[in-house]
């Protein structure tokens, strides 16, 4: 969830069974308190803390996933059946890979069948199916260069982007709000007719903007959010489906 991207996930089934909550075999007993903050500041250490005792984390470490992420993508994919065999999927900040992962293994990218399209402004390791470019998405260059990767109109744009913070609240809304509104304006630009566009947003007047915005464009346009999202997080997942597609303007 960097600056210019960031994320995380993999596929961590959707038929876990009864450990779909992240708790039973390898699940670590939640109520873990550190026993020290030695050379850790207090944010550091809650942090932590907080990583010790989340059910999805664990879960991700037992299934092999690249982060916690993923089962937010999971549920709404469960519930939006979003992702299909043989789609183009761009996927706005990628890092660490768990949303490109899951979608590689359903659109079979990685056998060919589709394309994944993954942008981040930190590294991540190479997944089969993903084609990955290290980059700030708020770069100039980069809706060409995504363009040219492609190779043809996407299905799915997914943009789990978060702006970076300085601590000044009014700031920081706005770069949230530019970061969330340019993945939503090039999404209109990549996407062909009957595509969705999958975003997250913060509670507290972002996703408003948001929805006005989207609903000129798509079909249908709607807030959800994952139990996955951490308890008292104000992140929430805009989804627009049904794009209508793109409107050229009108000559003079």
């Amino acid at each position: 969830m960097s600056g210019g991207a960031g994320k995380g996930g993999g596929k961590g089934g959707p038929g876990s069974g009864k450990n779909s909550s992240g708790r039973g075999s390898g699940a670590r007993e939640l109520g873990v308190r550190l026993k020290t903050a030695r050379g850790r500041t207090h944010s550091s250490q809650l942090w932590l803390e907080r990583q010790l005792n989340d059910p999805y984390v664990a879960r991700a470490k037992r299934e092999g996933r690249r982060s916690r992420a993923i089962y937010k993508l999971i549920e709404i994919d469960e519930k939006a059946r979003l992702l299909k065999p043989g789609q183009r999927v761009l996927d706005l900040g990628a890092a660490p890979g768990g949303w490109s992962q899951l979608a590689a293994e359903i659109t079979d990218s990685i056998n060919g069948r589709g394309k994944v399209v993954a942008i981040d402004l930190l590294p991540i390791d190479p997944l089969p199916g993903v084609d990955f470019v290290q980059m700030d998405f708020m770069d100039d260059a980069a809706p060409e260069r995504l363009r040219e990767m492609l190779g043809g109109p996407a299905d799915l744009v997914l943009s789990d982007m978060a702006a970076n913070t300085v601590g000044h609240r009014a700031t920081d809304h706005l770069r949230i709000v530019a970061l969330v509104e340019a993945a939503a304006y090039f999404a209109v630009e990549v996407l062909s007719p009957g595509g969705a566009f999958l975003a997250k947003v913060f509670q507290g007047g972002t996703e408003g903007d948001i929805l006005t915005l989207l609903k000129r464009d798509f079909a249908v346009v709607k807030h959800i959010k994952p139990a996955a999202s951490r308890a008292g997080s104000s992140e929430i997942y805009v989804l627009a489906t049904g794009f209508r597609g793109r409107k050229e303007p009108t000559p003079d």
